[in-house]
């Protein structure tokens, strides 16, 4: 295994011993933590200057010594060092991850992934899937494939159930993925991964070899709030430019494999050199550096988020608040909002990455000694920080109002507010606001989206890392605005 493909420096816990140089960190009694690891793996000093931040190298060629015998690399589409390194950190702080490969965007990632089933396979997706993903299976690898895609809600899985049963009914012999995302885009459906990847090992307990992969889309929760991998999934799939870069000045995507599926690895490895959707080395480089402040901002992220939610839930003005981590009170005899909040709180409970769960679990204990606080750790469903993505749907003005009337209240309310800038994507410092069902789902047919609940009235935000209550400020101004209060 060369430096440029090496595996996790800790997986599951152990430090593995393949013959690659590593950080001196590995050589701790004591497995390092998720901070530690995004900080110090792939990132050795510089040997020969001693540089502690790596050198961004543009380089697109290398010199060799003799014909085949160079120190690694010979051209940079194969392989660069801020490519390498970054790749190594993502399997690093992907939990149970091995592998990494980056690619020049997340739908690159996704071609890529799709590209690799080869002809003619089946595809189960989740029905509430991000808008370019919905294109790329319904109008490319459908075209240029054959591929077709099965598209469900997986929502609720538990024995017996409708969504159970439905899944199983759908997998054919020539099934050869199962691709989830958890939160969904924009509606932050959970999927309870475990559930999942046990009912296809037992489906193909007697085949195991036909069983299909599991890949899960974790941009939303990011490396930090879930690890799919420990959780049964065989590939995870991360827009890059969202969170894990975190500033909003790189599009990369990357997909991160554990070590048992290295012949998985070795196909999508051809794959990213012979298509060539490889990320520049600048852009590896900022993204690297992104990925060391992850763990401090996602948890920045998910304080400001749980706060506003709670104050979009008081607000007359919102008829629904969507966020996994907040279960809202009955209000306004809305009872089947709060048993769909409940169910998908108790799903991210069980997704919940080992080492969030030791932060918010610290964070409950302490903030539950504080009589001062406005949130209720007695009740039977204590809030906590999910990631910084919130969805919630604006209260029609009357029983009449037209799809057209909430789409004009949604575009009011969002070019009237300061911190929340109106714009697409998500997971950067800055806050942002949009409109799904106008902006990036408008790819998605008008019924399918009314099927999903993305309604014109639908609001999604990316809750930044600004101080929280300039942000609360800033949403119950603009809605008062919005409905002329």
């Amino acid at each position: 295994m060369t430096p440029s493909h090496s595996a996790n420096g800790y997986l599951n816990g152990h430090a593995m011993t393949n013959g690659v140089h590593r950080h001196s960190v590995h050589k701790s009694p004591h497995v390092a933590g998720f901070g530690t690891r995004a900080i110090h793996i792939g990132s050795d000093a510089n040997p020969e200057t001693g540089a502690v931040i790596p050198p961004i190298s543009l380089s697109t060629t290398y010199k060799q010594d003799g014909v085949g015998n160079h120190k690694g690399f010979e051209y940079s589409r194969s392989g660069n060092p801020n490519r390498n390194a970054l790749e190594q950190a993502l399997a690093s702080v992907e939990s149970g991850g091995a592998y990494a490969l980056a690619f020049a965007s997340g739908s690159a990632s996704t071609a890529t992934m799709i590209q690799s089933l080869g002809p003619g396979a089946h595809i189960i997706s989740v029905n509430d899937v991000y808008g370019g993903t919905f294109r790329y299976m319904a109008r490319v690898a459908a075209d240029t494939q054959n591929v077709e895609t099965t598209f469900l809600d997986l929502e609720d899985l538990t024995e017996g159930s409708e969504g159970h049963q439905a899944f199983i009914r759908a997998i054919r012999s020539n099934t050869k993925l199962i691709w989830i995302e958890s939160p969904t885009n924009p509606t932050l459906r959970l999927i309870d991964i475990g559930r999942l990847a046990s009912i296809l090992d037992t489906q193909f307990a007697s085949s195991p070899t036909s069983r299909p992969l599991l890949l899960v889309d974790n941009t939303f929760a990011s490396p930090f709030y879930t690890s799919p991998l420990l959780l049964g999934a065989d590939i995870v799939l991360h827009s890059l430019t969202k969170y894990v870069n975190g500033h909003s000045d790189v599009v990369m995507g990357a997909l991160i494999l554990p070590p048992k599926h290295n012949a998985v690895l070795e196909r999508l490895r051809f794959l990213q050199n012979a298509i060539g959707a490889v990320p520049s080395p600048y852009d590896c480089w900022l993204a690297q550096r992104g990925l060391k402040t992850l763990h401090l901002r996602m948890k920045a992220h998910g304080e400001n988020a749980l706060k506003v939610a709670r104050a979009l839930e008081q607000s007359p003005f919102v008829a629904e608040v969507i966020y996994p981590g907040y279960v809202p009170l009955v209000r306004d005899g809305n009872e089947e909002a709060v048993e769909r909040a409940k169910k998908r709180y108790e799903i991210a409970k069980l997704n919940l990455s080992p080492h969030a769960r030791r932060w918010i679990d610290n964070n409950l204990s302490l903030k539950s000694t504080q009589p001062t606080t406005d949130i209720d750790f007695e009740s039977s469903h204590p809030p906590f920080p999910y990631s910084g993505m919130i969805s919630f749907r604006l209260r029609s003005t009357s029983p009449s109002t037209t799809p057209s009337e909430l789409a004009s209240l949604s575009s009011k309310l969002l070019s009237s507010l300061h911190f929340f800038t109106l714009a697409e994507s998500l997971g950067g410092v800055e806050s942002l606001c949009e409109v799904p069902a106008l902006m990036t789902h408008a790819s998605i047919p008008p019924e399918e989206r009314e099927k999903l609940g993305i309604t014109e009235g639908l609001v999604r935000l990316s809750v930044g890392v600004e101080e929280g209550d300039d942000l609360v400020d800033d949403l119950r101004r603009g809605l008062g605005v919005t409905f002329g209060q």
